[in-house]
């Protein structure tokens, strides 16, 4: 399974913020799509197609018009998915191409530095956190229902592990 990642960078403080940050991109997105695929039957991971994830490290801004104006919130959120997976017709679209991809993710900078402090946890585990999750909703995962929310939490939580991140549902 080859799974690429095309990273735009609209806010400049990402880089400072964490360091080497594609190579720990690459890193959460490794674990989370070998944990997913040991675990979960989802078509798209057994293509032999590669399978593109945009990713826009951004800021409030960005992500407050995104949210306002595709889930009607008018607010800023950590992280925004769109799943192309979430289309009926997504295996048929996807027939003609030589690659597929799969969805976007944008994170939102200062968001995520306020919830990292308020939670007293490192802006590195959090955006591990937030990644992971973003790549869960891609691959068609949710937690709209209780249900669906604690089984998407068992797979961040198992993830995260993976990678040497504590369990962010835990209290401290």
């Amino acid at each position: 399974m080859q799974i690429d990642l095309r990273i735009e960078t609209e806010e400049p403080r990402w880089d400072a913020a964490i360091p080497d940050i594609e190579t720990v991109m690459q890193k959460v997105k490794t674990a989370t799509f070998d944990y997913v695929a040991a675990h979960e039957n989802i078509d798209v991971l057994s293509t032999d197609k590669p399978i593109i994830v945009n990713v826009c490290l951004s800021n409030d801004a960005h992500v407050w018009q995104l949210n306002r104006d595709f889930r009607n919130q008018d607010k800023p959120t950590n992280v925004l998915s769109f799943a192309n997976i979430d289309f009926d017709d997504f295996n048929a679209q996807n027939e003609p191409f030589t690659e597929i991809e799969l969805g976007d993710i944008i994170i939102a900078f200062e968001t995520m530095e306020k919830e990292a402090q308020a939670e007293n946890i490192t802006l590195y585990a959090h955006f591990c956190h937030l990644l992971v999750h973003g790549f869960l909703h891609i691959l068609g995962f949710d937690h709209i229902e209780d249900d669906e929310a604690e089984y998407m939490e068992s797979f961040e939580k198992a993830i995260l592990q993976s990678i040497g991140i504590a369990n962010p549902y835990e209290e401290s």
